[in-house]
């Protein structure tokens, strides 16, 4: 099996599969015959790895999302056009993403992820606020990332923080991530408690989750940058 082999200061090996290859982080002391005795026992899940970072690949390729006016992109559940506009501005107007004319493939993406942000901070806020009063937490901040891989986090300084692609999940979705942080506020972990404080709110969490993973699956193929 191939694989790049980079050393450190590190204690133990570890085995990291990016875009396809195989990348092994070894200590300075550990000899090849470990390193390779390590890899052999790990081979079955490289293989699998390896064939999921394939598949990702091969989506991203199909699906690469190389967007232009008259295409749809997806925000709270529903599919909405992009829409040139005349003038600089651009933004959401209930009916579609609308933006300046001329813009080439890769601005309208960045255009959309800039309308993306503003609407994830609008949105996100707002259910936040609804939320905190139902379940009686105070988070000290809401703040808009770019994370590609987690949808949204809580800090132990109860700031929540959350992706501006959760704006794309429809709102039963949404509302179950905002409502996943808050309950971090009161529980810093996802013990017993802390699942009976989500269910308490939101009874039909578990369906919910399955919907956020179906969105997962898709964005995976899907090349926002």
């Amino acid at each position: 099996m191939q694989y790049t082999l980079k050393r450190s200061r590190r204690k133990t090996i570890a085995i990291h599969i990016t875009n396809g290859a195989v990348e092994v982080r070894a200590p300075y002391r550990a000899s090849k015959r470990d390193i390779d005795r390590f890899i052999f026992s790990k081979e079955k899940w490289i293989k699998e790895k390896l064939t999921k970072s394939a598949d990702q690949l091969e989506r991203r390729e199909s699906f690469n999302i190389d967007l232009d006016y008259g295409a749809t992109v997806l925000y709270r559940g529903e599919e909405y056009p992009i829409t040139a506009k005349e003038g600089k501005r651009a933004g959401f107007d209930e009916a579609a993403f609308y933006m300046p004319p001329n813009l080439d493939a890769e601005q309208v993406k960045k255009t959309c992820v800039h309308i993306y942000r503003m609407l994830a901070k609008n949105d996100l806020t707002e259910r936040v606020s609804y939320f905190a009063k139902l379940m009686s937490v105070s988070p000290t901040a809401v703040k808009i990332n770019s994370a590609k891989t987690r949808w949204g986090s809580c800090s132990a300084k109860k700031s929540l923080n959350f992706s501006w692609r959760l704006v794309m999940a429809d709102d039963g979705v949404i509302d179950y991530v905002v409502v996943h942080e808050l309950a971090h506020i009161t529980e810093m972990n996802h013990s017993q408690r802390f699942w009976a404080i989500v269910e308490d709110v939101l009874p039909d969490y578990k369906e919910r989750q399955k919907r956020l993973k179906q969105l997962q699956h898709r964005l995976s193929g899907e090349d926002w940058g």
